[in-house]
């Protein structure tokens, strides 16, 4: 089965045709990233505007370099939730159109499903159940996945994700959008135990994130030093504040690990390309005898075809739309994403 993918829910508009939702024929993505990184991050008027140009073509783009025709795709999925409204709806309101036109079923995903499906396309051996744990600029999650389309939320940050605490210190240091990525590069020649910085826990809920805390000592302690006259070594600060957030993400995901009973462990989002978090993880699975499933670096940012691929497993459990459909920019992962007012 084909399924051509969409996927608009940041700043990258992507397309791409995935066969039985393991198998990439085709992935094209257009980023936005050298506009935004003028204004330090995603502008949702800007991104919106740059999907809305570059849509026909990306999708044109996937077709031609699958070697497939319109008549040989089965269905069309598309990221209906959750993301940047403006966003979203750019790549709906085109999937519709394709949809009404070719008469091809639509499938909503959800894009933190499309993520952990990413690892479907780096690894045709994983199958549910396994315990993911998803990271990215918006998200952070443990979930319990029991089947391609049945999951459960063990833990989740109260606060900021990862991602974007990732992204704010590193814009406090003066790193350039995206702030994320070049923290974790400098980082690597930083001395992880240079700066003291929190380890935050959440009371009464111990597989729960927050890093809004440590986001704020970090900027803190940039202020204090500056007022002192101070000075700071960066590679050491990205370092230690790396660690910090990584010894949250994986502390929790081993607590629910030993929890659950998991025997395979996956990561799946943005930040999971963290160079140090892919360590970490990897010697957990190490020292407790558990499997672990990664993502290809290509596939850890936002793209079409992990939509395409979780867009199989939703077809074939019967998760479609139609017309109705709408896009939504908050939409819990365990729930199938919500249809609009009939038109």
């Amino acid at each position: 089965m084909l399924i051509l993918g969409i996927e608009s829910s940041c700043d990258e508009t992507a397309a791409a045709v995935v066969e039985d939702g393991r198998r990439i024929l085709s992935s094209v993505i257009a980023s936005q990233i050298e506009e935004h990184r003028i204004y330090g991050g995603v502008v949702p008027e800007i991104a919106s505007r740059r999907h809305s140009e570059a849509i026909v073509g990306v999708v044109r783009e996937a077709m031609e370099q699958s070697g497939k025709t319109w008549k040989e795709i089965d269905a069309i999925a598309v990221t209906c939730a959750p993301g940047l409204i403006g966003a979203l709806l750019v790549g709906v309101n085109f999937a519709k159109g394709l949809s009404l036109s070719t008469g091809l079923p639509l499938i909503p995903v959800h894009h933190l499903r499309g993520h952990i499906a990413a690892n479907y396309l780096t690894s045709p051996d994983l199958e549910p159940p396994f315990l993911c744990l998803v990271v990215s600029g918006g998200h952070s999650h443990i979930i319990s996945v029991k089947s391609y389309t049945e999951l459960q939320v063990l833990g989740r940050t109260r606060d900021d994700a990862a991602g974007e605490a990732f992204d704010k210190a590193a814009r406090a240091m003066g790193i350039p959008y995206p702030g994320g990525v070049e923290l974790d590069k400098i980082a690597e020649g930083g001395n992880e135990r240079a700066y003291r910085l929190p380890h935050p826990k959440v009371e009464g809920a111990p597989l729960d994130f927050s890093f809004s805390g440590l986001k704020t000592a970090v900027i803190n302690l940039l202020h204090n030093a500056s007022q002192k006259g101070e000075s700071i070594s960066v590679p050491d600060l990205c370092a230690s504040y790396r660690r910090a957030v990584v010894d949250c993400l994986t502390e929790n995901f081993q607590k629910a690990a030993d929890e659950t009973g998991a025997k395979k462990l996956v990561i799946a989002g943005g930040v999971s390309a963290n160079r140090l978090l892919r360590r970490e993880v990897a010697a957990l699975a190490e020292k407790t005898g558990r499997t672990l499933y990664m993502p290809e670096l290509s596939l850890c940012g936002d793209n079409a075809a992990m939509i395409a691929s979780q867009g199989y497993y939703e077809f074939l459990a019967g998760n479609t739309a139609g017309m109705d459909l709408n896009a939504a920019a908050q939409c819990d992962i365990a729930q199938r994403p919500a249809v609009g007012r009939k038109l």
